[in-house]
């Protein structure tokens, strides 16, 4: 049996600022805003966990060094 391994974005909900710009990039919808607060009071995104294709577009669009990175196993 094998598992086919496929891209995934990873937000540090720590370094998110909620600004949604990820978002409005991705082609594939795969991207939400949590109802939780991170401790800097902002509501981050994070991967709904299926259906990245890996583009990149959320980590060119983020303005936060850091805040995503894009996982092509």
């Amino acid at each position: 049996m094998t598992t086919e391994l496929k891209p995934y974005m990873d937000v540090d909900s720590e370094l998110c600022k909620g600004c949604q710009l990820c978002l409005d990039v991705c082609p594939k919808s795969v991207i939400a805003i949590s109802d939780k607060l991170n401790s800097s009071s902002y509501h981050p995104a994070y991967y709904i966990g299926d259906g990245c294709t890996g583009c990149g577009l959320c980590f060119y669009a983020c303005p936060e060094p850091g805040a995503i990175r894009v996982v092509k196993p």
